[in-house]
């Protein structure tokens, strides 16, 4: 590897400017849900670094926001290589989320221009819109749209949680461009992400090399029993849509460490109606979120709780009915991006490890129509959806390095 790196001052500075807006108070985290005003403040603060490096910015119809960049001797006419991931958050988001790899793409630009290096292809970086699917599931809905795995139309007429229609407020923030979608196929992908887990920071290690990506199942469960008076009620007598809740959230758990291997379960969402101290719950509705490496394994944990739940509404008298948010099958990454990503990091003098990602990532979406891999950075803590996400600079600017070599070696790729 030549001497080239990353200006991690600069770098921390846009993700510092970028973290300020939706910031939530007392803490360095920051609230910026897809599509509301603060994720427009947000897209328009990097749409200025990226007008300011010269690219060539598009907009598609899902509101994906793509700048290209070439050198002075690039083909232009090549596909280019692309790198980013997405800006919004979950509601108590943090500041690294995601926003590393868009502002570590920029920054990884604005490096090679510095340099007066022109590499082969040119490099693109994006933004996806509703990466975190917490205003709009399901989660990868902007890269989805992207790569051809939902429609355009679909995507726009998808009902947020709080009753918002996606493609209205892609308008009412100004954000709906004409670039076509799908969207042409870039020659590959490779996403910078904080790992969102322990593992890299308990064993010490530096980059993550992500060979695949968890196997995700979203479902909605709603359970409908008699609201009734909490005192008079017999217990014998109930149909108990909490008590139901209840079951199905200690079964899960049980079911994952029954299973053991990689497979993890979470109710993340339970709402009961009318939600009173003194009152037998009338309904519940819950969610269940299932991942696996597994397909198989996966099918089977959903077959699992699908029996359960059956067994659970005969026994309790209740109904119990259920609908998918969101069903995404595992992915395996490009054996050979993969192997860059580790040789990489190996070159630099950076301790890796290949490792699988629990988390879903837009580049599992872009593996569908190029050869992709990602990089991991560890996480303080393993804290990640929490405003008290944190990774040390050091860190940072190691995976930033990594993925500024790997896209140059990608970039001077023929074919």
């Amino acid at each position: 590897m030549d001497e080239l790196r990353i200006n991690i001052d600069r770098l921390m500075g846009r993700i510092d400017e970028l973290a300020q807006i939706g910031a939530i108070e007392n803490t360095d985290g920051c609230a910026r849900l897809a599509l509301t005003d603060e994720d427009k403040a947000g897209r328009d603060l990097v749409l200025t670094w990226m007008r300011d490096l010269g690219t060539e910015i598009t907009i598609d119809g899902i509101g994906n926001v793509t700048a290209v960049w070439a050198g002075p001797d690039t083909d232009a006419s090549l596909d280019p290589v692309m790198t980013g991931s997405h800006i919004d958050t979950v509601r108590t988001g943090g500041r690294y989320d995601g926003n590393l790899g868009v502002l570590a793409g920029l920054e990884v630009v604005e490096t090679i221009a510095e340099a007066g290096l022109s590499p082969r292809r040119p490099i693109a970086v994006g933004f996806f819109t509703d990466e975190e699917g917490s205003r709009f599931p399901p989660d990868m809905l902007g890269s989805l749209v992207y790569v051809g795995g939902m429609s355009l139309e679909e995507g726009l007429d998808t009902v947020g949680i709080d009753g918002a229609i996606l493609g209205e407020e892609l308008d009412r923030i100004g954000y709906r461009g004409g670039a076509p979608c799908p969207a042409a196929a870039p020659h590959a992908f490779v996403e910078l992400h904080i790992e969102q887990g322990p593992v890299l920071e308990a064993e010490g290690t530096t980059i993550g090399a992500v060979e695949s990506v968890q196997g995700i199942s979203w479902t909605e469960i709603t359970i409908k029993g008699q609201s009734n008076h909490a005192g008079t009620t017999p217990m014998d007598l109930r149909r108990d849509p909490g008590y139901a809740a209840a079951r199905i959230a200690a079964f899960v758990r049980e079911l994952a460490l029954e299973m053991g291997g990689r497979q993890v379960a979470t109710v993340g969402q339970i709402k009961l109606h009318p939600n009173l101290v003194n009152v037998v719950a009338a309904n519940a509705t819950l969610t269940v979120d299932l991942r696996n490496t597994d397909e198989m394994m996966l099918q089977q944990a959903e077959k699992q709780l699908a029996v359960f739940c059956d067994e659970l509404a005969e026994s309790e008298n209740v109904t119990i009915t259920s609908r998918s948010l969101a069903r995404f099958e595992p992915v395996v990454f490009d054996p050979e991006v993969v192997d860059r990503v580790a040789c990489t990091a190996e070159a630099l003098g950076h301790s890796f490890k290949r490792m699988p990602s629990g988390a879903g990532h837009d580049a599992q979406m872009l593996a569908r129509v190029c050869p992709t891999a990602m990089i991991f950075t560890p996480s303080w803590m393993g804290l990640s959806h929490n405003p008290f996400e944190y990774t040390e600079p050091t860190d940072i600017a190691a995976g930033a390095n990594v993925l500024l070599h790997v896209l140059r070696g990608l970039a001077d790729e023929d074919g």
